[in-house]
């Protein structure tokens, strides 16, 4: 089978390209040479390994010899895994939907030798289509306008980079923010809210943890119930529906439609780990053991499908997979996921599966609306959701809800071993620091708030992993992607934000003070390479960056939190854990340089709020004098953990800490246990109330 050069990169996505009679680059010198030497333009595709419409357009387009005769004969194809190079995807991104209006993967972009865009768009089919230009078509096109207006597209190309350049760097005065803004974005967030199903705006729908992160901590402010509980209905919406996998844990990407019915099948890790923190916090503030059982689920699956042997987490699973066996070149969306009613019952039997087939909306005929399936890609099959509760099975069939709990987790373990012997869906198992990162947040939060040991070990493996692989202690620096035993990619803001802010709730899991001295190295490369020293906030990339047309400040709070919102929220975490003003002063920085953006769309940053509300009142120190094994001191651990507290640091001086922790605080060795009991210093800025060792008054102060 013919390669490209492709077949030695490492990415699973650039992978799945290498057999493409196409004749693609990577990204790098090499392929710019090319254009340079030979006067081409360079077509760019931006994807990743687990794009339904990226496997779409390879088989249409980028299998198709005619179509790779034009491209290898007018352009320099160049491929590029958007996971890895998320800078680069920025860049294009920002290019394509300023002069389009929208954007997606996957991602098409003309660029001149010099790598400035002048046309660029999403998915385009073979053939003129769906209101698109053709593929080959639009390929002549441009390859004829390239040989005969060259000097107009290379002005284009040049007067839209300032544009994005002016885009992405727009300086707003320097100003203060203030709590308005926080205001704000939450009525930006009623308006928008979905009071039937839950969730923000229209279909499609997208989970967006950071909006559960910022409304939390604003009922925790104010006590707004409507904060509180337009984050309870979404979360029990969406684990409702298709969008949650009824069978084995974990949450899709998305909702095609409103009420949460019809998934995009993919799974990633980053919407793993952010929500089982929003259902964790969910948990904590109201005790309702449903969103602890929801994430117990979810981190569940990741220990089950997504975790690596090194301690590692893969990146994603796709939404396509195999429909038959015998037939493993077709494939279908969400197959490996769906089920035709015939084959339910088969497996489960009467009476079990008519009470299966009540509570999860299954139909003979499909339970999916021609309207919600145009492709007919779900047709004649179920996508299983709740369609009745516990309780209304419970009535209809007569049947005590004890005995109903065991039938259906007994049929949920039969459908699971079926499931098994399906061809399961492409796995990235490529793994990413900064999702990582957000994973081990994940379990060590898990470890706290649930007191489970495995969801502890768990996050030290991992942060273990990207320690010991990751991490070049001697020069400080991060790397982004391992796989197949490669370490690779300098790392990007939010690589080193994203584990800085792990650190630091691994370190409230364990107290073990090594986490705060790796947190405190990260620190100063964040703002040694990041920062923009003369306006302010972070730039996504260090300036030596030599491969890129602009550098860019990430502004949207999106699938994932943006690197300028973690690092403020991690410097301000930092600041209070270890008594460091000059954090403090950074992030304050950062506050200035966004203060145009919050003012004006402040529901773009929702965790850069939930940061400011950090500063609004000053962090609150828990400090814990004492030993950990201590019954007394787990009584007060138990304490903290049961609460929502999310303006509020929590730190351990014990023998092996104290030397540690008192390099940067100098109460820290005055902070002893009094009378030889653990001993509880509630502080905010360090000055301290009345030291606690009654664990009724430590309860109190809590409060």
């Amino acid at each position: 089978m013919p390669t490209n050069r492709l077949v030695s990169e490492k990415s699973p996505y650039l992978l799945q390209h290498a057999h493409n009679p196409v004749d693609w680059y990577p990204w790098g010198e090499e392929a710019f040479r090319k254009a340079r030497q030979e006067d081409k333009p360079i077509f760019l595709s931006i994807g990743y390994s687990t794009c339904h419409w990226c496997h779409v357009m390879e088989r249409e387009s980028f299998e198709s010899e005619e179509t790779a005769a034009v491209l290898n004969a007018h352009f320099v194809p160049v491929k590029v895994d958007r996971e890895e190079r998320p800078d680069i995807d920025r860049i294009y991104m920002t290019f394509v939907q300023a002069t389009t209006g929208s954007g997606g993967w996957p991602m098409s972009v003309w660029l001149t030798p010099d790598l400035k865009p002048f046309y660029g768009g999403t998915y385009f089919p073979p053939d003129n289509r769906y209101g698109r230009p053709g593929f080959r078509t639009l390929l002549e096109y441009i390859a004829k306008a390239w040989s005969t207006d060259r000097q107009r597209i290379i002005e284009s190309g040049d007067s839209i980079l300032k544009q994005i350049a002016e885009i992405v760097g727009a300086k707003s005065p320097l100003a203060i923010v203030d709590s308005t803004v926080v205001d704000s974005c939450f009525f930006a967030l009623r308006r928008s809210f979905d009071p039937h199903k839950g969730g923000f705006g229209h279909a499609p729908k997208f989970p967006r943890p950071v909006q559960f992160h910022f409304l939390f901590r604003y009922y925790a402010r104010t006590g707004n119930e409507e904060a509180l509980e337009m984050s309870l209905q979404t979360l029990r919406e969406m684990h409702k529906g298709g969008m949650y996998d009824q069978l084995g844990g974990g949450f899709h990407r998305y909702s095609v439609d409103a009420r949460w019915f019809v998934p995009h099948f993919e799974k990633m890790l980053y919407d793993q780990a952010q929500l089982v923190v929003s259902y964790l916090e969910a948990f904590q503030i109201t005790g309702e053991e449903f969103y602890a059982r929801v994430a117990r689920e979810t981190l569940d699956y990741v220990l089950r499908d997504m975790t690596d042997p090194s301690g590692g987490f893969y990146s994603a699973e796709d939404a396509d997979s195999v429909i038959d066996p015998n037939h493993p070149e077709e494939k279908g969306e969400g197959a490996f996921y769906i089920w035709p009613a015939q084959e339910l019952e088969e497996i489960l039997g009467h009476p079990e599966f008519d009470w299966f087939a009540f509570r999860y909306g299954v139909r003979p005929e499909g339970n999916v609306s021609p309207a919600e399936d145009p492709h007919q890609e779900f047709t004649g099959r179920n996508i299983l959701y709740q369609a009745a509760s516990i309780q209304e099975v419970a009535t209809k069939f007569q049947v005590p809800e004890e005995n109903l709990r065991r039938a259906f987790e007994q049929s949920r373990q039969k459908l699971l071993a079926r499931r098994s012997q399906r061809v399961r869906p492409h796995r990235d198992d490529k793994i990413l620091t900064s999702w990582n990162a957000l994973m081990i947040s994940a379990f060590a939060t898990a470890a706290k708030v649930l007191e489970d040991a495995r969801y502890l070990e768990a996050a030290q493996r991992a942060a273990n992993f990207l320690k010991n692989t990751m991490y070049d202690g001697n020069r400080g620096i991060l790397l982004r992607r391992y796989r197949e035993g490669e370490a690779a990619i300098a790392g990007f803001l939010d690589d080193y934000a994203f584990l800085l802010l792990a650190l630091l709730d691994l370190y409230e899991a364990d107290f073990d003070a090594s986490h705060l001295t790796l947190a405190r190295q990260l620190a100063t490369k964040i703002v040694e390479l990041f920062e923009d020293k003369r306006d302010g906030a972070f730039f996504s990339t260090p300036e030596e960056a030599a491969d890129l047309v602009l550098r860019i400040k990430d502004d949207y709070d999106g699938a994932e939190p943006s690197g300028n919102s973690a690092a403020v929220l991690a410097l301000l975490r930092l600041s209070a854990m270890t008594a460091d003003p000059s954090l403090e002063e950074v992030a304050q920085r950062a506050f200035r340089a966004f203060a145009g953006r919050l003012k004006s769309q402040p529901v773009t940053l929702p965790l850069m709020l939930s940061a400011y509300m950090l500063t609004e009142k000053k962090a609150k120190q828990i400090i814990l004098a004492g030993e950990k094994s201590s019954p007394t001191m787990s009584q007060m651990f138990a304490a903290i953990r049961r609460r929502f507290l999310p303006h509020a640091v929590v730190l351990l001086l014990d023998e092996a800490s104290r030397p540690v922790l008192s390099q940067w605080i100098p109460t820290a060795d005055a902070m002893r246990p009094l009378n030889g009991l653990p001993t509880a210093y509630v502080c905010e800025n360090f000055t301290c109330q009345q030291p606690a060792t009654d664990l009724e008054q430590f309860r109190k102060l809590l409060e």
